[in-house]
């Protein structure tokens, strides 16, 4: 005779296969606890092993042993080394996640500019910190140019710098634009034209 899925028990957890909820079934018929008990283990060790991706902690263990009860429709009498999941954790919707509703004044630069913008205005050493709002200027201008699709004006950088640190970063525009302190491509340009005068240096000696 043939067995059909329709005339079958409901699977109820189908990561572990029909032969995997047989067993722990069978388990509920032993009559002896200890006896349950030294098979309900055994049978928490397959399960383990056909689930490879699960590790070794005990948060996932006792996901185990919570699938476990749940397959034997929470009837299953062994000593675990977890309690027993409530009946109701099947139909426990999860907890909502909270979102973070803070305004963002500048949307194209994101929160973590901001949090980037309170640390440099926490940095005492004057140097370390002109460091830091250089380092500022080329990522918001890097973010400016991809979102907007168009270049920008170190002036519009440094004064929406200014303005996100309540005006505590401050560098002078005129030293931005002679240094190039703000071009995204400068160091790159700079080292390129550096290799180019060592190599140009070396043909010469050679010559």
């Amino acid at each position: 005779m043939f067995e059909y899925n329709t005339s079958k028990s409901k699977l109820i957890l189908k990561e572990y296969g029909r032969n995997i909820q047989k067993l722990a079934e069978h388990i509920k018929t032993i009559e002896d606890k200890g006896q349950r008990t030294r098979f309900a283990y055994t049978l928490i060790e397959l399960m383990r092993q056909l689930n490879p991706s699960i590790k070794d902690n005990g948060e996932n263990f006792q996901k185990l042993w919570d699938d476990l009860f749940i397959m034997t429709d929470f009837t299953l009498d062994v000593d675990a080394p977890y309690p027993k999941p409530e009946p109701d954790v099947l139909f426990r919707k999860p907890q909502r996640l909270s979102y973070n509703y803070e305004p963002v004044e500048f949307k194209h630069y994101g929160k973590n500019i901001e949090k980037l913008i309170e640390k440099a205005v926490a940095i005492e050493d004057e140097a370390e910190r002109k460091g830091a709002i250089i380092y500022l200027g080329k990522l918001m201008k890097n973010f400016y140019m991809s979102w907007n699709r168009e270049n920008v004006e170190d002036e519009v950088i440094m004064r929406h710098i200014s303005e996100m640190s309540g005006g505590k970063l401050n560098i002078q525009i005129e030293e931005i634009k002679n240094s190039n302190l703000f071009d995204i491509n400068y160091n790159k340009n700079r080292s390129n034209n550096n290799k180019g005068r060592r190599s140009g240096s070396s043909k010469r000696k050679k010559n």
